[in-house]
This record gives C-alpha cells, structure tokens and sequence, in this order.
C-alpha cells in the first residue's frame, strides 16, 4: 500500500503542514489481517480517507503517518476494530464509519484514554444474532440509557437507530428472561387509526404501518422464532389504538413514529406500562404527519417529562445518521432549509 496524492511541481502551500507523526501497529493473528485490511486493502482506504492519514502495511505491521490527531485516532480505530475480530465479530464498511466516528466526536476531555475507555467498555446489546455496538457517542448514550432506564424517549432524525437498537435491547432482555413478552406499536396515522374501511383482515390492514419493526425483529432473531412467539403472543405488534384499556406488565414496550401521537393518545400510551416493564418511545419531531393545528404528543411529552426522575430523554442529530452518508447530508440540508422558512421574529 503506497501513499496516495501529492501536490503538483511548484505548487508551494500557503501555510507550513503540520508537523508529521509516524506511528505502527502489530498485530498478532495473521489469519484476522484479511478481515481488518480489506479486500485490495479497502477497509485501510477508507481510514485514510476519512480521517486525512496515510497507512503502508507490510505484513503484520500498519505504520500511520500524519499530523499527531489524527494519527492517534487512526491508531484507535484499527486497534478497536482488531478487538472485534478478536472476539468473533465481522468488520464492515459500516462498522468502521461507526468506530471513526465513535473516536471523532467522543468529548476531547481526557484526550484520547477518554475515547479509549468509551470504545472498550461493554456498551453492546447482545441478542442470538448479533451483538450490536454503538456507532456514534450518541448511540452509546441511548444504549446505556436502555440498559438502565424504565422509560427512554429516543429522539431525532431518521437512519439514527432509535427503533433498531430498542428493539435490540427487547430482543436481548427477553432472550435473557429479563422480561416475558414484547409489545411494539405505532400510530397508524396514514389510516387516521380507522382502519375498518381497509381491504383484508386485521392483520392485512395493519401490516404496512409495522412492517419496519418486523423489519427489526428479523434481523435479530430467526424467522422462526420471530413466528413462533408471534403466535403465542410472546411478541405482539399492533396500531397504537389497541393499546387503549390495558395495562402492559413484564413486558418490554416499544411506541414507534410517536411524532404522530396526539396528546391524548400519548398520555394513554405512557400508562400502559405495569410492573417491571419497559418502555421506550421513540419519534422523529422533523417529520410529524397529524391534522395543521394538532399538537404531536411526543411534543408534549417532551416537554412536560424532561428532568422526571426516572425517565431518559436522548436526542440524536444528523450527526448520528448511520445510514448511507448520503443519508446525513440529506437531513443537514432539510433542516437548513426549514430554518430558513421560519419567520424571523
């Protein structure tokens, strides 16, 4: 692997680069190489690409040459991607722009021992699967507040894994007998919630509203599993509108899109929830569907529930869009231009 780009002849810089650091990494499992290199040494590319460094690797061996930063964060990555493979774990595309980003927008405050201990604690949601890490400091905030937490209001923008890593941590404590039963929800606010004048049976007319939460399931447990605790209840998914009248107890309890709660329907949501069950209600405030002049409950809630003990509110930003990064700029350019169509005061 050779160093990519130079400046063309006579081209002098305007300011004088910063001063170079070399530092190298061994690694002790000839067999794991492949997998942190990268076919065609692809997964060192995009380090260099992302984080402004140049990598040679000879052998076991990756020297990183750059200025002192971002070299000691090449150098975290690589040695936090070497402990996934370590421990049986895969390394992808995705999973390096999650540790990148982990080490790059970790607070400074104790340098690099801080974003050190970030990447090595335990913060993972373990199901039969997958194990699933954060990819973004934001996420391992969310993460640790489900792990802790009765109730979680994850919020923010799409492609953030507010839904994905709730159902996780479902999947995980009911797995682990944590809790006996699963229950995820959304507003079927595309129906208005009646949903009597749409073709098929019950589950027919419901179906597309939830399928981004069977969506979850299956790629965290197998189909089969996924079916058999459909059929013996020990995983419901349904429209917020059955909610009404129960109370969920021992059960891990997920309201999704809750953006496109009314007051009402938000304040029936929250007391659902019965002795030792979780809740976690997740929503993007971006994107509300209701009636002009409706107020979204999860607006509400926020505003009434933050500071109550007990309860975690986390809130994510384009930042922690871990979808394509495509995904990221789309969000950034929204929402500049809804606070350009705001009226000035």
């Amino acid at each position: 692997m050779t160093a990519r780009g130079s400046e063309g002849p006579g081209v002098m810089p305007a300011r004088p680069k910063p001063a170079t650091q070399r530092a190298e990494i061994s690694f002790d499992d000839n067999r794991l190489l492949p997998l942190l290199y990268g076919e065609h040494d692809t997964h060192l590319l995009r380090i260099e690409h992302q984080l402004g460094v140049l990598l040679a690797s000879r052998g076991n061996t990756v020297t990183i040459k750059g200025s002192a930063e971002p070299v000691e964060q090449a150098r975290l990555v690589l040695e936090t991607l070497w402990q996934r493979l370590s421990q049986g774990q895969g390394v992808t595309g995705a999973d390096i722009d999650g540790v990148i980003r982990l080490v790059r927008d970790a607070p400074a405050g104790d340098g690099s021992a801080l974003r050190s201990d970030l990447l090595k604690s335990d913060g993972a949601i373990v199901t039969r699967r997958k194990r699933i890490g954060p990819r973004s400091p934001t996420q391992a905030e969310y993460i640790e507040a489900l792990a802790q937490s009765e109730m979680v209001f994850g919020v923010g923008p799409a492609g953030t894994g507010k839904t994905y890593l709730a159902v996780a941590q479902a999947v995980s404590m009911l797995i682990a007998g944590r809790v006996d039963r699963i229950v995820l929800s959304r507003p079927a606010v595309e129906a208005g919630e009646r949903l009597g004048f749409l073709p098929g049976d019950m589950k027919e007319k419901v179906d597309p509203y939830l399928r981004p939460l069977y969506d979850a399931l299956y790629d965290l447990l197998p189909a089969e599993q996924v079916a058999k605790h459909m059929e013996t209840g020990v995983i419901e998914i349904a429209p917020l509108a059955f909610m009404r009248g129960r109370t969920l107890a021992h059960s891990f309890v997920i309201l999704d899109e809750a953006q496109n709660t009314t007051v009402m329907q938000m304040r029936m949501a929250l007391t659902r929830m019965g002795e030792a069950s979780r809740m976690v209600i997740t929503g993007d405030i971006s994107q509300i569907d209701l009636r002009p002049g409706d107020k979204s409950g999860l607006v509400d809630a926020l505003e009434i529930l933050d500071g109550t003990e007990g309860i975690r509110i986390v809130r994510f930003t384009d930042r922690d869009v871990v979808r394509h990064p495509l995904v990221a700029r789309i969000v950034r350019a929204y929402e500049a231009a809804d606070r350009a169509r705001k009226p000035q005061p």
